[in-house]
């Protein structure tokens, strides 16, 4: 990188977040041909991880820890990559080039990238700070949720986004008895829209979920400093052995905001992963980046992004002019016997018509998303292996006729 530090040695790349993101950019950097120094800083413990199985695989017993681990522990020291757990980071200067440690350490640095992720939205009621109110971000949330997922256990959901289907799904899976507590009228309303929210709204309570919309939290009971139940807005109480609260997530933007980095709904980012501020670089739940396709910024939180987006960073870090985010965003889930997976983007409300290739009822179907005849995205439910067409279909901007697009006998790469 051609710059030295106070003790004479090539200033390294520094990663702040010892993430999906963070490993992930530490690999694209070596596979980029990157030889110099790389130090990956994480506040968990945990050497970094995947968070889908969380929710998933890992919440239901049937990945095992070892398995949501990005790399083997030896793979860090064999690439050369500094992994610092457990270190929090106080401060970034990005005039100097540093990064200043929890524990008053100094590290400079070549270029800075942060995979900062994100943080769960605490639930702003009283009693929500009792024993047995359950946030899900990390393994020992996802190991105290497990815990509570007792056959017969009264569970309450706060939140019909995908954290808290997913763990619904999997209390109901246990045998824990579930009600889910919604403030809109349907579960992903604002993500998929009426049409396919009520997929998800009618697989929830054919596997005997209670499903409450339209409701407001106001309070949760206890006794002793443990919860009890969740008082409603109409002066109803839903009693509850652990109560799991999914209302979204938040940037940790905390860093950025403090060194002075332009912040809108998450740092702001060129199409580059370049920052307002020289050689930082932000990638993954945190970073809100500039997208070609769309002419618009997008932070997208999920998976996907924390996978590819660090590759852009790398390469953009390492002076590759081509080196552009320029993919259509994915997301998948899975509940009960029905798998998903979803291509594209629609901001909420702004299509104007839906279209299914299959009988939704079924729950083995696609669904498309148009506004003026282009496909904004598309979600294949419990059908495979077209997400590439899907994805074809969403970048090319091309008006399509409905009623081939609706048809299983035209394939969708001829529609």
């Amino acid at each position: 990188m051609g710059t030295a530090d106070d003790s004479g040695r090539e200033r390294p790349i520094v990663i702040v977040g010892a993430s999906l993101g963070g490993a992930k950019a530490a690999e694209a950097l070596r596979e980029a041909g990157y030889e110099g120094r790389i130090v990956l800083i994480g506040d968990e413990h945990e050497r970094p991880y995947e968070r889908p199985p969380l929710s998933k695989g890992y919440l239901l017993g049937k990945t095992s820890r070892e398995k949501i681990y990005v790399h083997p522990p030896q793979w860090y020291g064999e690439h050369d990559v500094t992994l610092r757990l457990g270190t929090a980071v106080a401060a970034i200067d990005p005039a100097g080039h540093t990064v200043t440690l929890a524990d008053d350490g100094r590290i400079e640095y070549a270029k800075l990238l942060l995979t900062t992720g994100s943080l769960p939205r605490r639930l702003p009621v009283p009693g929500a700070d009792q024993e047995g109110v359950l946030y899900l971000r990390r393994v020992e949330d996802s190991d105290r949720i497990k815990d509570a997922l007792r056959p017969g256990a009264r569970v309450a959901v706060i939140g019909a986004g995908w954290i808290g289907l997913e763990t619904a799904a999997a209390a109901r899976t246990a045998g824990a008895e579930v009600t889910i507590l919604e403030a809109a009228e349907l579960p992903l309303l604002r993500v998929l829209g009426r049409e396919v929210a009520q997929v998800f709204a009618d697989l929830h309570r054919d596997h005997g979920v209670d499903l409450r919309f339209n409701v407001q939290v106001d309070e949760l009971t206890g006794e002793g400093g443990t919860v009890t139940g969740v008082r409603l807005g109409d002066g109803t109480t839903v009693p509850a052995d652990a109560v799991i609260v999914g209302i979204g997530i938040a940037p940790d933007i905390a860093l950025a905001k403090a060194a002075g980095l332009e912040i809108v709904n998450g740092i702001k980012t060129d199409e580059h992963l370049r920052t307002s501020a020289p050689d930082v670089y932000a990638a993954g739940d945190v970073a809100n980046a500039y997208h070609p396709l769309f002419g618009r910024h997008l932070r997208v939180e999920h998976w996907a992004n924390a996978v590819n987006q660090p590759q852009t960073a790398a390469r953009a870090m390492l002076g590759h002019p081509d080196a552009v985010y320029d993919r259509v965003p994915y997301f998948f889930t899975d509940q009960y016997d029905l798998g998903m997976e979803y291509v594209g983007y629609v901001e909420p409300g702004g299509y104007d018509r839906v279209v299914f290739r299959g009988d939704p009822a079924t729950r083995e179907f696609i669904a498309f998303w148009l506004s003026d005849g282009r496909v904004l995205a598309g979600m294949n439910v419990n059908i495979w292996d077209v997400t590439e067409p899907i994805r074809e279909l969403v970048r090319s901007g091309r008006k399509v006729d409905p009623a081939r697009l609706a048809d299983p006998g035209v394939p969708l790469g001829e529609v």
